[in-house]
């Protein structure tokens, strides 16, 4: 039997009329972050159409009806730029400002993709080109379509931040790897270089970060040293104690 809870809901609902509030579209955009050539990198993808046609902009489109927003950010990311699923997909913030799009009122779900050395991407969908950028080129190069630039900036604070005190550098770094390979993650990211005796030391007291794997790189290095010991990525997701990132350093006082 219909319970006077249930008759009222269902009377609201046979009434509501959803046409009283402005329309409001959502959308999500994808900040994909890689190394490659030693550098962190950005996916950024050059816009076909307006608004903002011909301007880099992150990969990025229209959530549909029929799709959760995760399913929006890796499908979004597969037709522009015909990338391949990535295992580290974590939603970053959501965007609203009025005017971020000239269109209409548009509401971004931005989201964070992470995996280890990427492919060259090729545009598709609405967009014409699709290519890692630098984070120095992203930074100080042409500004980014709608408010791109902030989105991507708070990534990178997520992703700096975040290899403080949880294991997502290994999301950067293939199934074996070196302790050294590691640092040149945490470099890389945070834009500091480490001490490798304290770095190594740190690590390896972390508990669950690494696991070894019992077998070593096939050489030396290009010095003819000892072959590097290979560790996996551990259990571990949070890392306790932190890997705490190092303070920039002080700018010299020109005289």
């Amino acid at each position: 039997m219909e319970t006077e809870r249930e008759r009222r809901e269902a009377e609201f609902l046979a009434a509501y009329d959803p046409r009283a509030f402005a329309p409001v579209a959502v959308t999500v955009d994808v900040v994909a972050l890689t190394i490659r050539g030693g550098e962190l990198c950005v996916l950024c993808v050059r816009r076909a159409e307006p608004p903002f046609e011909g301007e880099w902009a992150l990969p990025g489109g229209f959530v549909r009806e029929d799709e959760d927003l995760a399913g929006a950010a890796l499908r979004e990311l597969a037709e522009e730029t015909d990338l391949p699923p990535t295992p580290h997909l974590e939603q970053l913030a959501a965007y609203g400002a009025p005017e971020r799009d000239p269109r209409m009122r548009v509401v971004s779900v931005a989201h964070m993709v992470m995996a280890p050395d990427l492919p060259e991407p090729r545009g598709g969908g609405d967009a014409a080109e699709a290519a890692w950028r630098t984070v120095a080129e992203v930074e100080q190069g042409e500004a980014l379509a709608f408010d791109h630039a902030r989105i991507t900036a708070d990534a990178l604070e997520r992703a700096r931040s975040k290899l403080e005190y949880t294991s997502l550098a290994t999301a950067f770094l293939p199934a074996e790897f070196t302790v050294a390979d590691l640092r040149g993650v945490y470099e890389t990211v945070w834009g500091r270089p480490l001490h490798a005796a304290n770095f190594h030391r740190k690590v390896l007291s972390v508990p669950g970060l690494v696991t070894d794997t019992g077998r070593l790189t096939e050489s030396g290095g290009a010095r003819g040293g000892r072959r590097a010991r290979l560790y996996s990525a551990g259990p571990a997701t949070a890392l306790h104690p932190a890997l705490l990132r190092p303070a920039a350093p002080e700018p010299r006082s020109g005289r």
